[in-house]
């Protein structure tokens, strides 16, 4: 067997299978080496088996890197519509969830499946339980693996981060970065539940399973989305989308009844001055959320309106509309969906994903400190950047 490639992709995952899937189309001899026995898994579970394969809306705001700027080309030269090219063209059903997020109608398999093709349709050598142990290069690079040396003149590391270790989440591609002289931005769980600490989880106990639509926000930004209470804190698509912007030790804000405003509860208290105000409280959220909150702040709301001021009314509102909470951590790898922070892009070419630093050294997808939001975004990074290093190698 002759293990010798133009180019070499290490991760069978959506990135690594768009830039092996490039490369080769360019007539570039091309290798694909997954460690696992079976392609995209991360793609197979991704969207509760049906894959939030990207979002229509997809811009540059949509992502966090310590280089605002850096995502942006690989962005513009490779958009949602030219996946959704891809898709259509292997007669793929979707469906728009939510604004922009295109889902398989039927299984993520499709996606899989389409993509394996592409690559194999342009000659792309694939390697299943073959699991890259070291790297080196000399005039051209050396990995060596469970199934013996490959050697190319072009190594794209598509290998992922640390998240669900169970599928074989690894930190192998940010130390083949330091080894080569890369920074790494610190990496941290994103995407992420949050856990409470155990006093304030005493209180929400009995709300575990309940669904709020809240605004959420911290100092860099907010989002209007839905909230869930579970046993070990806070999850749902609110929490997961402002833990991306979270950093261990600050607060969030969650604003209870968004659409109202405080003004509106004065208004309310002219028209029914016999309305109670746990009654008034019921009507946008459920009573037993009620209930917690009149005991969370160890107030009673059973009063008509017309025992209040003006003045306790607006604190009451304040509170419901500004309800802090500090969480004390993740839930970590094993349930956050991406990975943020990874090799810094300082070194690396926006237009190509090259190492400035090691000619024929690309790094793409998950593994860069680009992390997107909730919502297909981080699958469209991982074709933007997999199809910018595909069609770079030469």
């Amino acid at each position: 067997m002759n293990n010798r490639f133009d180019v070499i992709v290490i991760g069978g995952g959506a990135a690594g299978l768009m830039a092996a899937s490039s490369a080769s189309k360019r007539g570039l001899k091309t290798a694909l080496i997954e460690g696992n026995k079976n392609l995209g898994k991360k793609i197979l579970i991704s969207g509760g088996g049906r894959c939030n394969f990207t979002n229509l809306f997809a811009t540059p705001n949509n992502f966090k890197s310590s280089n605002i700027h850096f995502h942006k080309s690989a962005l513009k030269r490779y958009s949602p519509y030219d996946f959704l090219d891809l898709v259509e063209k292997y007669k793929v059903s979707y469906v728009e969830k939510a604004a922009g997020q295109l889902f398989c109608k039927v299984s993520a398999r499709e996606i899989v499946n389409l993509l394996e093709k592409e690559c194999l349709s342009g000659g792309v050598e694939i390697f299943l339980n073959c699991k890259a142990h070291s790297i080196s290069k000399n005039e051209e690079f050396s990995i060596l693996t469970t199934l013996g040396e490959f050697t190319a003149r072009n190594l794209i590391i598509a290998t992922g981060g640390l998240p669900i270790p169970t599928i074989g989440g690894t930190d192998f591609g940010l130390k083949i970065a330091k080894s080569f002289g890369h920074k790494i931005v610190e990496p941290s769980p994103a995407l992420v539940p949050f856990k409470l600490n155990e006093s304030l989880l005493k209180k929400t106990k009995a709300l575990s399973g309940l669904s709020l639509k809240v605004k959420i926000s911290n100092d860099e930004i907010s989002f209007l989305e839905d909230i869930l209470f579970t046993h070990k804190g806070l999850s749902g698509p609110g929490i997961l989308q402002i833990s991306l912007y979270w950093n261990p030790g600050e607060s969030i804000s969650i604003d209870l009844l968004p659409e109202l405003e405080i003004e509106d509860i004065l208004r309310f208290k002219k028209r029914h001055p016999k309305k109670s105000f746990d009654s008034y409280l019921k009507m946008s959220l459920p009573k037993k959320f009620v209930e917690f909150w009149c005991q969370f702040q160890e107030i009673s709301l059973s009063m008509n309106f017309a025992d209040y001021t003006n003045e306790e009314l607006v604190k009451i509102m304040t509170n419901v509309k500004c309800f802090s909470v500090k969480p004390v951590g993740t839930e970590g790898y094993r349930k956050a969906e991406v990975m943020k922070g990874g090799v810094s892009t300082d070194e690396v070419s926006s237009k190509s994903m090259e190492s400035r630093l090691v000619k024929g050294l690309y790094f793409i997808g998950e593994v860069m400190d680009v992390t997107g939001e909730l919502g297909g975004f981080n699958f469209q990074w991982a074709w933007a950047s997999g199809n910018a290093a595909g069609q770079s190698v030469i």
